[in-house]
């Protein structure tokens, strides 16, 4: 009965450590939308700024809320004016989310708040 029970447990803790490695391989890397932007209204920003939170939120991003924070230069050329930065679970839900209607539909109020200078996204590494 001893040897059965050994047995049983040996293979549930196998089992729970190839578990554990499948969902380690299928596993997504977090990733950051950075937006470096120029303020081109200040009251057209801030009527903008909760609509694009909440498509944002609806698409499971995380926004950071530094789009009307300070930037500050530490090491190379000029900072941008603005930096917005969103996390998501994946590069893949980022991408997919500034392709999508939601984004788009947002355009016409982005243009009269902003200027992108720039938009990428960064993975975390492994």
């Amino acid at each position: 009965m001893k040897a059965f029970a050994m047995t049983l447990l040996a293979g549930v803790t196998i089992g729970a450590i190839a578990v554990h490695g499948l969902h380690a391989q299928g596993a997504k890397l977090k990733a950051y939308t950075v937006s470096e932007i120029e303020v081109l209204d200040p009251s057209a920003q801030a009527a903008y700024l909760p609509a694009a939170r909440k498509a944002i939120e609806a698409a499971h991003g995380r926004a950071l809320r530094t789009a009307a924070g300070r930037v500050v230069q530490i090491e190379g050329g000029p900072p941008p004016k603005s930096a917005a930065i969103v996390e998501w679970d994946s590069m893949d839900d980022a991408v997919a989310f500034y392709k999508s209607k939601a984004w788009s539909d947002l355009a016409p109020q982005r243009d009269k708040a902003t200027k992108v200078i720039r938009r990428y996204v960064v993975e975390t590494e492994k």
